[in-house]
């Protein structure tokens, strides 16, 4: 008797691991829906609601995070991958995850919504920072997953308070949790690595130096007295005459070893002269190199030189009355190796009578545009995107690699994108109507993955 062979049993499907690419565009629109503004007065939601999201994300692959919290709701999670070869220095891999504050009246969209239109995702923070959160945390899964490790060990942190200079976050972290970090030299993190238009050919910018944070306070004292008699000794006179002379002075342009490498990269790519001799005489020769990274000009050219800008005036309490004291802020971006003479040259702006004490001060940063870790992030780009080229540049502003810095960890700002020619994606920082394209989050989490595995 012959049988009848039976139709063989069909193996079960075996789900497909997600894929970063698939994850990150609903990863960062989770992140923006969490309100996590600092407004740098204690007050404000605080970080705690995403953190826990975060940990949700990492636990639910096998991870171990942790959660710190340096003040009720103000969280920062923080959890270790082992490399393949140990025997190396760490790398930290951070972002943070407060953002400014965002009046919705000023914007086109809900800044919480995190709508998706056009291929776009708008909101605060889809620019600073949780569009580079989203692809950490997406490329952290995907690895995990499928059973890959790093290159070398990575501590993955995402911080509070980054947007009031990092106290409650970053600096919690190095200060009362430093042993998480043992190990780890090099750090990389936000404000670096997009892509900008430089004469027709596509350039990404690596972040390599940073200009020092100095908050300064300016104090006047004079003799109170009616606001109808003649006053000589007016301390809000004194207060407005110093803080003209510091916001309208014109500091020198300044060559700096990251900036001139900078220019000398723009020039090769547009054909435009460029003479490191002559930085400091002839300004319209930069100007004019500057202007040629189009919409990122507005960071760039905060770094030629030094910036001292008044944000803040406090006087008085009544308008026939003159005050025996006044006060002003003013915010001071010094160029690395140049902090010194700097602040010597605000308080002979400020003058006479006039008292210039710190609000809150931090290092600049400036690191070489070499090293195994820049080939790395170099060749990452060059893989996804062939014939594009990689430049440094100096950040105007600041990041948590200032933090890092005080366990000698050296800081890069590398949050790969690769962006529209005409988007102004540096005007959006702290800006109205933040807004990254999805497709700019795939391209950086194959940039972040690869960087992963050969860093």
């Amino acid at each position: 008797m012959t049988e009848t062979a039976r139709p063989a049993t069909p193996a079960p499907a075996v789900p497909a691991v997600p894929a970063a690419e698939d994850e990150v565009v609903g990863i960062c629109r989770d992140l923006i829906r969490f309100d996590t503004s600092n407004y740098g007065t204690g007050e404000g939601p605080g970080e705690r609601a995403a953190a826990e999201y975060v940990m949700e994300l990492l636990t639910e692959v096998g991870l171990a995070p942790e959660i710190f919290e340096s003040e009720p709701g103000r969280a920062s999670v923080v959890v270790r991958l082992e490399g393949s070869d140990r025997s190396r220095p760490a790398l930290v891999l951070h972002g943070h995850l407060d953002v400014v504050p965002a009046a919705a009246a000023d914007w086109t969209v809900d800044p919480f919504a995190a709508e998706e239109t056009d291929g776009l995702i708008w909101g605060r923070g889809a620019v600073d920072m949780k569009d580079m959160d989203a692809m950490i945390l997406s490329v952290v899964r995907q690895m995990v997953r499928e059973g890959r490790k790093p290159a070398r060990d990575v501590v993955v942190a995402f911080f509070a308070d980054e947007e009031n200079g990092g106290r409650l976050g970053a600096g919690y972290m190095t200060d009362r949790h430093a042993d998480l970090f043992e190990g780890a030299t090099e750090a990389v993190s936000e404000v670096g690595g997009f892509s900008v238009d430089v004469g027709g050919h596509r350039a990404y910018l690596l972040q390599t130096a940073e200009k020092s944070l100095s908050w300064m306070r300016l104090l006047a004292d004079g003799r109170a007295g009616h606001g109808s008699q003649v006053n000589h000794d007016n301390a809000v006179t004194a207060l407005a005459e110093a803080v003209a002379r510091i916001g309208r002075y014109a500091w020198p342009y300044t060559p700096t070893p990251t900036v001139d490498a900078l220019l000398r990269g723009v020039a090769e790519l547009t054909g435009l002269p460029y003479d490191a001799a002559r930085f400091a005489e002839d300004p319209g020769m930069v100007d004019d190199l500057v202007a040629a990274l189009g919409p990122a000009a507005k960071f760039v050219g905060a770094t030629v030189r030094n910036t001292s800008n008044p944000t803040q005036l406090e006087a008085g309490y009544k308008a026939n009355v003159i005050p025996g004291s006044a006060s002003a802020a003013i915010d001071v971006r010094l160029l690395p190796g140049h902090e010194a003479e700097g602040i010597e040259t605000l308080k002979e702006l400020a003058g006479p009578g006039v008292r210039v004490e710190p609000i809150h001060q931090d290092v600049s940063l400036e690191v070489p545009f070499t090293g195994s870790l820049v080939d790395a992030m170099v060749d990452a780009i060059a893989a996804e995107d062939p014939g594009a080229t990689v430049l440094p540049y100096t950040l105007s502003g600041g990041t948590d690699n200032k933090w890092m810095s005080r366990l000698g960890i050296t800081g890069y700002g590398f949050a790969p994108l690769r962006l529209p020619a005409d988007l102004d994606f540096a005007g959006m920082f702290h800006g109205v109507d933040e807004r990254v394209p999805t497709d700019a989050l795939k391209f950086g989490t194959r940039v972040l993955d690869r960087l992963l595995a050969t860093c």
